[in-house]
């Protein structure tokens, strides 16, 4: 005869080790703030839903797919031929990469725009805008995996720029690409950052940042207006709603994904001329098109490099912002940092647009 009481033992016996009852007073103590804006605080929740489903099917194509230069191309089109439901998995990884950047983005600029990164939650900032720049770095490394054409001559574009660094250049050259040419070294390479540097420092930052988010809850934004503002509790009412988030994003996923599957192109071969209009994935072409419009030389300075250390400070600034905005930590708003950030993202729409046409 089963024991009634059973279950609660077991949860007692969880409780005591793992400390649950603790976290179930967090969420059900915890309040979220109701405003007009409020519909920005479920970015970071879709963006991490992306994240996990990269995860979920990263491992799904890492059963199928081979990193050598002789074999990655004929393992993913194992994967989207013969494997059953394989060039679904493989589109909605893709997909998923490229959602996740795009919910990052907008979710930064959310976070920005409200001022959110004001005292105490400088630190949630700068983990998130770390967090950006490895989901960048999934994007780049993941690129080459699967050894075609295009992904072959814009690795080896993008890895050139690395050579124009002084100094440090051609070493920092000759590590990305385990040599001095794009070869079955450097896909190796890329893939071993890809599926286990990246991840391991990912998920440490990851944790920081939702304990951060945990214990300083939401901001709400700079104004009197929202000094009363009324709150909700996370659970189970932000919850559900965020639920629904994570599920929106699914049906845009797996809509993507069986309308517009993920093509591979045709094998890498290094001695065949370069595809024309060759440019690298849509969260990089500005940074590309703006390359491309600097003068070779510009006074006794490279252009390329010019333009390296623009994006450099850029990234540094970045973030760097929450320790710049002295005004946001003193809760006063801030018109030349809104018109900052208004001209950044206009640049880089712009610039992404003129990329493609």
């Amino acid at each position: 005869m089963t024991d009634p009481k059973r279950p609660s033992t077991v949860m007692s016996w969880l409780d005591e080790r793992l400390g649950l009852s603790s976290v179930k007073e967090l969420a059900m103590h915890k309040r979220v703030p109701m405003h007009k804006h409020s519909i920005w605080y479920y970015l970071g929740g879709m963006t991490l839903f992306c994240f996990i489903v990269q995860v979920i099917t990263g491992i799904f194509l890492l059963l199928y797919y081979r990193p050598s230069a002789e074999a990655a191309f004929e393992s993913v089109q194992f994967i989207m031929t013969d494997v059953k439901f394989g060039w679904l998995m493989r589109s909605i990884h893709s997909w998923s990469a490229n959602l996740m950047v795009f919910f990052a983005f907008v979710h930064m600029f959310s976070v920005f725009f409200m001022r959110a990164y004001r005292k105490p939650r400088e630190l949630t900032w700068v983990s998130g805008a770390v967090l950006l720049m490895l989901s960048l770095g999934f994007g780049f490394s993941g690129y080459l995996l699967p050894w075609n054409q295009l992904a072959y001559f814009a690795t080896k574009v993008g890895t050139d720029i690395l050579g124009e660094i002084p100094l440090i250049g051609h070493w920092l050259l000759t590590v990305a690409r385990g040599g001095e040419d794009v070869t079955g070294a450097t896909l190796t390479r890329f893939f071993g950052v890809h599926v286990a540097v990246l991840p391991m420092i990912t998920t440490v930052f990851l944790l920081v940042h939702l304990v951060l988010v945990q214990k300083h809850g939401m901001s709400k934004p700079i104004g009197k207006e929202y000094e009363n503002t009324p709150q909700m509790p996370f659970f189970p009412n932000f919850a559900v709603r965020d639920l629904v988030g994570w599920t929106l994003a699914l049906g845009i996923l797996v809509t993507l994904s069986s309308l517009f599957p993920w093509e591979l192109g045709v094998k890498a071969d290094p001695l065949a001329p370069a595809p024309a209009g060759i440019r690298p994935e849509w969260f990089f072409v500005f940074m590309f098109q703006t390359l491309k419009y600097i003068p070779g030389q510009v006074l006794f300075i490279n252009g390329e490099l010019l333009g390296i250390a623009g994006f450099t400070l850029g990234g540094v600034a970045l973030i760097l912002v929450p320790f710049l905005d002295r005004r946001a930590q003193r809760e006063e708003r801030n018109a030349v940092v809104s018109a900052i950030g208004w001209t950044v993202l206009l640049y880089m729409v712009v610039f992404t647009i003129l990329g493609y046409m």
